[in-house]
């Protein structure tokens, strides 16, 4: 059976990407590294922002990952609504190690290959996608509860929202590279009887305004 649409709007999980840094536009690899947005992130920001604010789900609380990218990202909303924010480092980027910023192109083809084929590989130094889907799962976990009763929007990066997804689905870890997760995008999960659906993804629409 559809919703109701005349029924109460249900409370969600909002997961937010960042806005844009100097090394999104340059196409490097940025995990750890602690860039600040550029103008373009700024803007993004806002609009994520103002979408927030008068959108359906307007949050009641703030989770962010401890980088600089996505809680500056974060206080445009905390600003303007004047709500609470806490900072989780289970949300920050994968650790991409010895090449966290550095072009793509530059990793060895034979060191991505095995990345991309082996869910518990790790880059030299870095932090696999097994490692990663298990401290997105625990914070995913702590939250849902709370989800279930009120609106919380996390400020986070592309792998932890491409892990959430995974939590969502019940897949396996590889679900990773088939996922396209866009700049300053918003997704929604409903938390229905204890168990997670994803609502909507990769929402870019508050970009165009």
């Amino acid at each position: 059976m559809p919703d109701d649409p005349r029924a109460p709007r249900a409370p969600m999980l909002i997961l937010v990407r960042h806005g844009r840094t100097s090394a999104n536009a340059a196409g490097l690899l940025q995990g750890r590294v602690d860039n600040e947005l550029d103008d373009v992130g700024i803007q993004q920001a806002s609009q994520i922002a103002a979408a927030l604010a008068l959108g359906d789900h307007r949050p009641d609380r703030i989770v962010s990952s401890p980088l600089k990218r996505a809680h500056q990202t974060a206080d445009a909303t905390r600003h303007l609504l004047g709500i609470e924010m806490t900072i989780d480092e289970r949300w920050a980027e994968l650790d991409y190690g010895e090449w966290d910023g550095v072009p793509i192109s530059e990793v060895r083809p034979d060191m991505w290959e095995q990345w991309q084929s082996d869910p518990g590989f790790a880059l030299p130094g870095g932090e696999s996608l097994v490692e990663l889907n298990q401290r997105v799962e625990a914070t995913c976990n702590d939250l849902a509860e709370e989800a279930a009763s009120r609106n919380i929007a996390v400020f986070t990066h592309v792998s932890p929202i491409k892990s959430a997804v995974r939590w969502v689905l019940g897949t396996e870890d590889e679900i990773s590279w088939r996922i396209h997760v866009s700049q300053a995008q918003i997704a929604h999960i409903q938390i229905r009887a204890g168990v997670p659906r994803l609502s909507t993804f990769n929402d870019t629409s508050h970009l165009s305004s």
